[in-house]
């Protein structure tokens, strides 16, 4: 009889204890795959990224050359830094 009876708590254990780990793995599967999303997403941020400054590297360096041409043409120019301005509102 209390054989029968620790055996059957140890089955309810073991069976408890299978339940758990089910869900467990289940979870894990879930959070693999968040993480690959995750990682999905960073690898085409950085994409992103390295197109954009690619892009303004390449916009600099144009910028560059105009103003030595502007420069060596000896064509007047008036660079502003338009950080240094508040902006203002015009009404018609």
């Amino acid at each position: 009889m209390i054989k029968e009876r620790l055996c059957r708590e140890y089955i309810e254990e073991i069976e408890r204890l299978q339940l758990s780990v089910r869900e467990l793995e289940e979870e894990i599967i879930e959070l693999r795959m968040q993480l690959r999303k995750k990682t999905e997403e960073v690898t085409s941020l950085s994409i992103e990224n390295t197109s954009l400054r690619h892009r303004v590297e390449l916009m600099e360096r144009r910028e560059r050359q105009i103003l030595e041409l502007l420069k060596k043409l000896k064509v007047p120019l008036v660079l502003v830094d338009e950080d240094e301005f508040e902006d203002i509102n015009v009404e018609d």
